[in-house]
């Protein structure tokens, strides 16, 4: 199941770290290489960046300060949303990712928010092959970094929940309208989830038993809510009619 606001909590900061990192690594790699990145500028806009500006041009240094106060935090804005959009896939369908545990999964959405940079033109202004190949680097390891910390913050926000049954085959556990029965998933810290315990011809409910950070507003009601403090353990107890 996962958390979609999990995700977005987890990914506001880590974020942040992330695109804000990349930003000043930037702001950092046009400085050490101004001397490329102004050849860049005056070649790619020949007409409004020149070395000699006139009524209608703008000199190459004008351009360059443009690029580091307005252009680098742009892409940096635009590149947030993105890692933010990704951040709330990995929190909503944290189960599918591939791989186990938080960490593995924080990778696989690093990976995502990364393509989702690279193909947006917003990881980075590209210089000469020197600069590029250290940008690369700095960018894949900034990456992985990443990976790690949106993972460590995910398991910071959620617990983790255990569905079982006394009899599958009698009773299962519904929360929010799917069977979670012989299942552990996560949930936001402090969460609220309507559960039902879903009885099979012959059969009758009776009643929850929780443990650790769980409780429910019921426990002898086959419809309740569930309140999801820390890790825990949900049952539903069921039997024959007869």
């Amino acid at each position: 199941m996962g958390s979609f606001f999990a995700g977005i909590k987890a990914g506001t900061l880590s974020g942040f770290v992330y695109i804000g990192g990349l930003a000043l690594f930037n702001v950092a790699l046009l400085y050490a290489f101004k001397g490329q990145a102004l050849a860049t500028i005056a070649q790619n806009f020949p007409t409004a960046c020149t070395a000699s500006p006139g009524v209608n041009g703008t000199s190459v240094q004008s351009c360059f300060n443009v690029v580091v106060d307005w252009y680098i935090p742009y892409i940096a804005l635009l590149g947030f949303f993105v890692s933010l959009f990704f951040a709330g896939i990995f929190g909503r369908f944290y189960e599918s990712l591939p791989g186990r545990g938080p960490f593995v999964k924080g990778e696989a959405e690093a990976a995502l928010a990364a393509i989702g940079l690279v193909l947006g033109d917003l990881f980075g202004v590209l210089l000469g092959s020197t600069a590029t190949t250290v940008l690369a680097a700095f960018f894949l390891a900034w990456t992985v970094l990443y990976g790690w910390l949106i993972g460590r913050l995910y398991k910071r926000y959620t617990r983790l929940i255990t569905f079982e049954s006394v009899d599958p085959r009698l009773v299962k556990v519904l929360v929010d309208g799917k069977d979670f029965t012989g299942k552990t998933r996560t949930f936001a810290s402090s969460s609220s989830h309507m559960i039902r315990a879903e009885v099979s011809e012959g059969a009758s409910f009776k009643g929850w038993t929780v443990s650790g950070g769980v409780s429910v507003e019921d426990s002898r009601s086959f419809e309740t809510l569930m309140e999801v403090k820390g890790d825990g353990l949900l049952k539903v107890q069921g039997g024959h009619k007869y």
